[in-house]
This record gives C-alpha cells, sequence and structure tokens, in this order.
C-alpha cells in the first residue's frame, strides 16, 4: 500500500464527528457563544443587561437562549437573586474556565494576523 492509499483509507474511516475537536466546537459553536465566554472571562462576573449592552447587536431573545445553552452544557453559571427588580448574573463555571485558554490563544492569533 502506497502513502496514498494508506491515507485515503485513514479518511474514508475517519469519523469526525467522533472528535474532540468537533465536541469542542459543538459547545462553542454560534454566533454569539465565544463573544459571551469571552466577555465572562474578562469581566467575570456579568449581569444579563451588562451583557447586552457590551454585545450591542444581539436580540434579548437570542441572549436568553445562547445563555440557556451554555448554562445547559454547564459552561456558564447563572445565579438569580430574589429581589424586587429581578438580579440575574452570568460566570463561567470551573468547566467554563479551561476554555480561556483557547480564547486567549484566539485573542493572541487574531492580533498577530489582523489585516
Amino acid at each position: 500500500m502506497d502513502n496514498k492509499e494508506k491515507y485515503e483509507s485513514c479518511i474514508s474511516e475517519a469519523h469526525l464527528t467522533e472528535t474532540g475537536f468537533s465536541y469542542t466546537l459543538s459547545l462553542i459553536n454560534g454566533k454569539y457563544k465565544m463573544t459571551i465566554l469571552y466577555t465572562l472571562m474578562c469581566f467575570g462576573v456579568v449581569r444579563f443587561n451588562e451583557m447586552k449592552r457590551y454585545i450591542g447587536e444581539i436580540s434579548y431573545k437570542t441572549l436568553s437562549s445562547t445563555l440557556k445553552e451554555l448554562e445547559s452544557d454547564q459552561l456558564i453559571n447563572r445565579k438569580e437573586y430574589p429581589q424586587v427588580p429581578p438580579k440575574v448574573e452570568y460566570s463561567l463555571t470551573e468547566r467554563g474556565k479551561t476554555l480561556i485558554p483557547i480564547l486567549d490563544s484566539m485573542c493572541d492569533w487574531g492580533e498577530k494576523n489582523r489585516l
């Protein structure tokens, strides 16, 4: 078997959906997920309306559903305070904090390769 046949065999048997890359991407893929995670990485604890102001163009509905997805994936904490008006704060979980090196690397790459 030559190298070409060897690589074609590997590719034909590969299943990208079964890789760590695919799993990570499934958690952070989405128009605003990385922005939300980056915001929490930079500012620590952020309230809903602060997040909305920081991101800007996101709708309240989209922000709410995206935060729920990130919470469901155990990447962020949601802490609700029993008061009027309601107060809700978001922060990274310990699991979410493990994404910080990835986010930092992306920031570094963007700064070095910005056109």
